[in-house]
Parts: structure tokens; C-alpha cells; sequence
């Protein structure tokens, strides 16, 4: 989970690096009401890369300029993505730009320093011109110094840059990031640095931890878009895909056996989700039965979806509420079932879509989730439960192939 450059740049300013005096701006008619001096440059707040060239940063002298020019950027796509906030910020005139960043190097298992004189480079693609300090042991300042004589600086560049990789390391380990990075971090004539634009990646399986990242969560979560859904499942170790059958599993191998399998029988896979991790928004411990919920209402939602397929191997824990939330998500209305309403579907009545739901049980539990099934008053074919993979996988394309001839 990536931040937003304003949400960057704010805890930048708390740990102490050097930023521009800036001001967030919901509305163009923010910038009647603007505390900095003119003239500014206006960012469009987005998650796309390519911004600039894409026309998203302006530099204005006046109100006038400045509120025509938010106008425009507000309704300016990038990567088909429209900004909810601009950043307005004072401008800067550099004498050089570096890049600095900290990264998790899964290789090793180490956090890295990284350091470039030249900016806007990718550091996975920079080679020799990038260079890098492994830190091996606990983190001091010597680290730090090490990576900008790498660098080539000396003297108060040396301190100065080597003081901003420092606070950078320290946000790195507090908030369990995976990347802190400054690109540029400019050197102004008098030798003054600056952060001019961050980039911050969170480790999504650490947000429990903090709160404060699980409200950003939630908000980015919120917002979110069908086409990037992938980019937010988080520790669900999920794939956004863009066929019409949705698969459910309990664990990453039953997840992509399952997608396989339907790969290979001719059938089309929509997003799948692996049940066995937390949705990145909770904050609080879930149990199975509240992601098997939550992973339905998801499905459910994506119109694409006709047909949801939930292969659940090994052993169940729960069988009776998760069979009673799979009842409840198939006929939310039966009696017996209001006090799962919670967990299963908020639907009142059936809806013009209503994607079928074919389940796949092996293990002991199989008997008794298919007893309290099968009492389940449905329409033909909106629940089928099955103990072999590979009837399932065929009941689900059948049944997405029926839906689609029936939209012919």
C-alpha cells in the first residue's frame, strides 16, 4: 500500500526532513484561501506514475492561474485515475538532485540504503550508477555516512544528505515500511536539501499494528476502483483477473490449484482470495468465518461475476457457522439465519445479479455441511456443493457458460 505525496511529505515534516511549505487543496476554491506564497506549483495527488508528463504538476503565478489550472487537474485522468486532492507547494530551484531511498531487500533479509546522484532513476533498474549499503547489524549513523561517501559528497553536502538517510531508516523500521524513498531530494545554490517529492510503500501485514495506517486503509480501500482491486487484497494474497467465475480458497495452494484447474477445463477466472490472511482494513483479529463473509460480499459485488466457486480443502473450522453463513449468503431472508446478517449479505431479496455459488468441501466435514445444505430452499442451481475438485470446477464453467448464453 503506497501513500499519497501530501501524506508523505506530512511525515516527513513530523520526523523532521526538510519539505516545502505546501498546503492540501480538496476544492479549486481552496486556493482563495491559500497560506504560502505565490508562485506554487500544483501536484495532482495520484497513485500513477509518469505524472509530469502526463500534465499533472503546474506551476502558476496567480490565484486566477492557479484555481483554472486545479480545475483542470481534478479532471484530468492519470493511469485512469482522477485525483481526490491536489498538493499545492511553493517552488524550488535546484542546483542538483539526488535520489536517496531505504528499501526491505527480501533477498537478504536487510533493510538497503540507497543513493544516486542522478534523480528520477528506478532503483531496480539503475545498475552501476546506483549505490547501496546493506545494514547488516543495528543501525547507526555510520551507516548513513557510508552510503554518501559512496555518493561522492563530502564536506556539509556529506552531513546533510547522510542526516535525511538517517531520519528516512528511522520512519523505515517505526512504521514497518518496505520503501522510503526521496526522488529528487534537491541541493539548492547554498547547499540546503530538500525533500521535493516521497514516495512511501507500506507492508500491508503490518497495518494491524499501527491504527493510524489502518484509517488511510480504509479510506484508500474505499475508493478503490474494480480495475485496480488487485492492488489493494492485500494480505489476502489475491489476483484480479477478468473472467466471470470467482474462487474462494483457504490457503494459497487451493486457491491457484483452483484457478488452474478452471484455466484448463475452458473456464474464465475472475478475482480470486485466499481466505487463510486477514483483508488488509481489518485492524482487529478475524476469524475464517468473518473473511469467508467478507470474501462473498466481495464477489458478489463485482457484477463480472456469475458464478462464485469456494474450494475449501482440509479441515473447516467453524462447520456450522460456515455453512450458515453460506446458507444466509444464498437466502439471506430465511428466519433461522438473521442473527449471521452481519457477516453474510445485506440483501432483503434476490437482485438481478446474483452470482451462483458452487462449493467444494473435502475432509470429515463434507457430510455435515452438505446435511444442513441441502435443506437450503434455493432456485435451481444457485448452490451446489460437491466433494470432488474437479466436479466442481466443471459444475462452475457449465454454469457461467449457461449465464452468458442466457445474455445472448
Amino acid at each position: 500500500m503506497d501513500l499519497l505525496e501530501y501524506q508523505v511529505k506530512e511525515w516527513f515534516g513530523k520526523i523532521g526532513i526538510p519539505v516545502l511549505p505546501s498546503q492540501r487543496i480538496d476544492h479549486p476554491t481552496d486556493l482563495k484561501r491559500l497560506k504560502i506564497p505565490y508562485p506554487i506549483v500544483l501536484k495532482s495527488q495520484v497513485y500513477a506514475g509518469e505524472r509530469a508528463k502526463a500534465g499533472g504538476v503546474r506551476f502558476v503565478q496567480t490565484t486566477i492561474d492557479a484555481i483554472a489550472s486545479a480545475q483542470t487537474l481534478f479532471n484530468l485522468p492519470i493511469g485512469r485515475e482522477l485525483p481526490e486532492v491536489l498538493l499545492a507547494e511553493s517552488q524550488y530551484i535546484s542546483a542538483q538532485e539526488f535520489y536517496v531511498a531505504v528499501v526491505l531487500d527480501t533477498a537478504v533479509c536487510r533493510p538497503v540504503l540507497l543513493g544516486c546522484t542522478e534523480a528520477d532513476v528506478d532503483w531496480e533498474a539503475a545498475g552501476e550508477k546506483m549505490h547501496h549499503v546493506v545494514v547488516e547489524q543495528e543501525f547507526s549513523p555510520f551507516y548513513a555516512r557510508r552510503l554518501a561517501l559512496k555518493m561522492g559528497l563530502q564536506g556539509k553536502l556529506m552531513q546533510s544528505v547522510s542526516c535525511v538517510v538517517e531520519k528516512m531508516y528511522h520512519l523505515f523500521v517505526q512504521q514497518d515500511l518496505d520503501l522510503v524513498e526521496i526522488n529528487p531530494l534537491g541541493v539548492n545554490a547554498a547547499g540546503e536539501v530538500m525533500a521535493l517529492n516521497g514516495k512511501v510503500s507500506i507492508n500491508e501485514r503490518a497495518i494491524g499494528r499501527h491504527p493510524d495506517l489502518a484509517e488511510i486503509a480504509v479510506k484508500i480501500a474505499n475508493r478503490d476502483s474494480r480495475g485496480s482491486m488487485s492492488r489493494h487484497l492485500g494480505d489476502w494474497d489475491g489476483l484480479d483477473l477478468h473472467g466471470k467465475i470467482g474462487i474462494l480458497g483457504n490457503g494459497t495452494g487451493s486457491m491457484m490449484a483452483t484457478l488452474d484447474l478452471v484455466t484448463s477445463v475452458g473456464g474464465k477466472a475472475g478475482s480470486c482470495l485466499n481466505l487463510r490472511h486477514a483483508f488488509l482494513t481489518d485492524v482487529s483479529p478475524t476469524t475464517f468465518c468473518d473473511r469467508l463473509a467478507k470474501g462473498l460480499n466481495i464477489l458478489a459485488a463485482d457484477k463480472s461475476i456469475q458464478v462464485i466457486l469456494l474450494n475449501l480443502l482440509g479441515s473447516v473450522p467453524q462447520t456450522e457457522e460456515v455453512t450458515a453463513i453460506i446458507r444466509n449468503f444464498v437466502q439471506p431472508e430465511h428466519p433461522e439465519t438473521k442473527s449471521t446478517t452481519v457477516r453474510g449479505s445485506s440483501r432483503t431479496r434476490r437482485d438481478s445479479h446474483f452470482p451462483r455459488l458452487v462449493v467444494r468441501i473435502a475432509g470429515s466435514e463434507f457430510n455435515m455441511a452438505q446435511n444442513f445444505l441441502a435443506s437450503v430452499e434455493t432456485d435451481t442451481d444457485t448452490l451446489i456443493v460437491v466433494e470432488n475438485l474437479d466436479e466442481a470446477v466443471a459444475a462452475a464453467v457449465h454454469l457461467a457458460k449457461l449465464t452468458g448464453h442466457k445474455k445472448v
